[in-house]
């Protein structure tokens, strides 16, 4: 009859994608090509039951600088002006960023209220030890993510990719942007999730578009 199967998730899930611009010794960010051509690649795929995808945004690989586009963008997801926005169902924030050192996907677990820039961002901003929210504390201060880290990187391994948990972001901005991420997804009922990806030459770029679109489906399988 073509019923069969199993039901659609009872609350449907809206995931919100993010992806860097270049930045000082990364003159092309995989995550721009990557979260630019989402939406037409995932539309081809079709869409995993019970997920929508909302906005694919592009951010400044910038800081203190860039806070107010993030926020807005953060926003724009809950404040209920664009349809594909329901705030009748979860909504999970999914941050790419490019380690162009890494050789294979990282699940990123938490971010680290510390801002320690290794060269300037692309505003010129070069923090040292500084508390990235001053009211959580000192430095040494964590947030998690309350998504199943262990479980999505168990998936998508099955599914033949090189991935792995990872308990370390980083202190450049991808950390910076995903302990803003965290705070927020706490203070509004959302999830966040931040995701490190290789560069093109180490994982190539069908490869990665793939992993993406098989992220989705293992954030849609979770409900």
């Amino acid at each position: 009859m073509g019923s069969e199967g199993p039901p659609a998730p009872a609350v449907a899930v809206t995931v919100h994608v993010t992806g860097f611009k270049k930045f000082h010794g990364v003159s092309e960010n995989p995550t721009e090509t990557i979260v630019s051509n989402l939406k037409e690649y995932v539309k081809k795929k079709g869409l995993p039951k019970g997920l929508t995808l909302g906005s694919c945004s592009i951010l400044e690989t910038a800081g203190q600088g860039a806070l107010a586009a993030l926020y807005q963008t953060l926003q724009s997801a809950i404040g209920g002006k664009d349809s594909e926005s329901s705030t009748s169902g979860k909504i999970i924030w999914l941050h790419f960023g490019v380690n162009s050192g890494a050789t294979r996907f990282a699940i990123e677990h938490q971010a680290v209220n510390e801002a320690t820039f290794r060269c300037p961002d692309e505003l010129g901003w070069k923090p040292q030890k500084l508390p990235i929210i001053p009211a959580d504390g000192d430095i040494s201060h964590t947030r998690q993510t309350s998504l199943p880290v262990e479980e999505i990187t168990k998936a998508l391994a099955k599914m033949g990719y090189e991935v792995m948990t990872s308990d370390d972001a980083g202190r450049f901005v991808c950390n910076y942007v995903y302990y803003h991420s965290l705070r927020f997804a706490e203070q509004n009922g959302n999830k966040s999730l931040f995701v490190h990806v290789p560069l093109f030459l180490t994982i190539d770029e069908d490869t990665q578009m793939q992993f993406a679109a098989s992220l989705l489906e293992v954030l849609a399988s979770l409900n």
